[in-house]
């Protein structure tokens, strides 16, 4: 299934009618600009052109398919919290997930920790493998693991 990722600024960028189509599209992103133009009461170019401007603002910053990472055999999912010593610059945080396939994403925070990884893996054994190849890199200063049991996500998640 593919999402639209969408950014919602708070200001007048969008009226009314470009909110219902970003949620039609986060409902299911591919949905024809016909279908959509029957539900908000515009002609299927009008969407497009809705869309086009959309995109091109940057408020629709990009597509993705969400994947069933079980079937894909990384059924083990978790969060490694990631400490860094002080004088450590946030790109050089950021740099740590590069070479990591197994790291989903990488979110940089303020406070205790400095960073936390998103990781999907085989195993136990693979996500032992993961946060060795992490502390060996020579930039982190201490790991905390939290192995994840079940999560659920909003149907049209905003970011």
């Amino acid at each position: 299934m593919w999402h639209y990722i969408v950014m919602k600024p708070i200001n007048d960028l969008l009226d009314a009618t470009d909110e219902q189509i970003l949620d039609l599209l986060q409902e299911n992103a591919r949905r024809t600009f016909g279908d959509i133009g029957a539900q908000v009461g515009l002609s299927a170019p009008a969407v497009k052109r809705r869309v086009d401007r959309l995109e091109q603002s940057c408020v629709i910053r990009g597509y993705t398919t969400l994947l069933d990472q079980a079937k894909l055999g990384r059924p083990l999912e978790a969060f490694v919290e990631l400490r860094f010593a002080g004088s450590t610059r946030v790109d050089d945080i950021e740099a740590i997930a590069a070479d990591v396939p197994e790291i989903q994403a990488l979110f940089t925070v303020a406070g205790d920790p400095d960073a936390l990884a998103w990781v999907r893996v085989r195993d136990v054994q693979d996500l032992k493998r993961v946060i060795d190849r992490l502390r060996s890199s020579g930039k982190i200063t201490g790991t905390k693991t939290m192995m994840v049991l079940g999560s659920s996500l909003r149907q049209s998640s905003q970011v």
